[in-house]
């Protein structure tokens, strides 16, 4: 069986969540007897980390080429989804797979050539505020109408987003969950060479920097209670440059909330391995891949109660209402304060995500779903 892949920036890569998804995941379907291709967006390149590992124009064995586009916001996406969809519409693809909404507005192409076609849905995302409420929202809007009627089988990644489908458009979907690895967990030697980091001595978030995932609520509540502990936020701009400003603007005053700018490899790994706290204030998720990162090291987990993490992590978290600085600075100022609140949320929180979420179980759904 054939696979396209079609909707990310750039596999293999840790641009993003779906980025992530299809590095680990495609080379497990390879495994599976799949031959799986992937449209990356000629706008793109891959990170460093992976330099090595791309060879011939492919990746552990799955095959890359290139959907032609151009560099400007709002726009790469949605010329890279149609120039995928075009060119794999005349390739020998069984499945042609769509990720995010999006890039779903070009479906139809790939059905009108005959091709059976999934849609992944990572998030609504529409609802993302990065969006706003003008044409970019609204297409990504039109693209959720298209695979609704369109999309042989719609996979989503949430209890939520199954009964959004269900109760908005009466469409049925497959739930398949995001995976997670175990990690291998690494002391702080480069994060103390760089930042000046120690175990156990900083607050950690890692996240796209978009409104949606709350980081200046994060900002606000940290800069409210009393603690030694430093404010760690890793991440990059994602097209959002005036609330990244915003961000640091709130931040300026306070010399120990440190922004890192993306990080991806040992870095990031040693980031997790020595955390105090990891913290996810979201407004807004599908299923995130860094709240299962964060609980596979072992972190203790603080995170706003949307269904979408409470629902992933159970009782291995301390959440706080949605939105509400106070509640997030009144638990912080807590579990900164109690290290044995911290070690409590820690016992088995690896071994339970890591037993929880299996990649080798995605992969066999995923493919179970093909053959279907």
């Amino acid at each position: 069986m054939k696979v396209a892949m079609i909707g990310h920036k750039v596999v293999p890569s840790r641009r993003g969540g779906i980025e992530t998804v299809l590095t680990t995941l495609c080379p497990m379907l390879v495994e599976q007897g799949i031959d799986v291709t992937c449209y990356n967006r000629s706008s793109d390149k891959v990170e460093n980390e992976y330099v090595g590992t791309v060879e011939n124009r492919m990746y552990k064995g799955v095959k890359l080429k290139c959907a032609w586009t151009v560099n400007l916001r709002g726009f790469a996406a949605m010329i890279a989804s149609f120039t995928a969809a075009i060119s794999a519409a005349f390739g020998k693809y069984d499945v042609v797979h769509f990720h995010a909404e999006g890039p779903c507005a070009a479906l139809w192409i790939s059905k009108l050539f005959g091709k059976k076609c999934v849609a992944t849905v990572h998030g609504l995302d529409w609802q993302r505020e990065k969006w706003g409420k003008g044409f970019a929202s609204k297409y990504i809007k039109f693209g959720e109408k298209v695979l609704v009627k369109y999309a042989d089988e719609v996979i989503v990644l949430s209890r939520a987003a199954h009964d959004y489908f269900k109760e908005t458009y009466n469409r049925e979907t497959t739930i398949i969950h995001n995976g997670i690895s175990r990690p291998e967990r690494k002391e702080a030697n480069l994060i103390c060479e760089q930042f000046g980091l120690r175990k156990d001595e900083y607050l950690l978030l890692v996240s796209r920097l978009t409104a949606e995932k709350g980081i200046h609520y994060l900002i606000d509540a940290y800069n409210r209670i009393e603690t030694n502990q430093k404010l760690v936020i890793a991440g990059d701009t994602s097209d959002t440059d005036e609330y990244v400003a915003e961000l640091k603007a709130k931040a300026a005053g306070n010399p120990n909330i440190l922004f890192t700018g993306f990080v991806s490899g040992d870095l990031l790994q040693e980031l997790y391995s020595n955390a105090y706290l990891f913290v996810l204030p979201s407004d807004l998720e599908g299923m995130s891949l860094c709240l299962l990162e964060s609980l596979s090291f072992g972190n203790a987990l603080l995170c706003s109660d949307i269904p979408e993490n409470t629902a992933v992590a159970e009782d291995h978290a301390m959440y706080f209402r949605k939105g509400n600085v106070a509640d997030l600075a009144e638990k912080l100022g807590a579990l900164c304060a109690d290290s044995s609140l911290v070690e409590k949320l820690r016992d088995g929180a690896d071994e339970f995500i890591v037993n929880k979420y299996s990649w080798q179980d995605v992969a066999e759904a995923t493919c179970r779903l093909y053959q279907r």
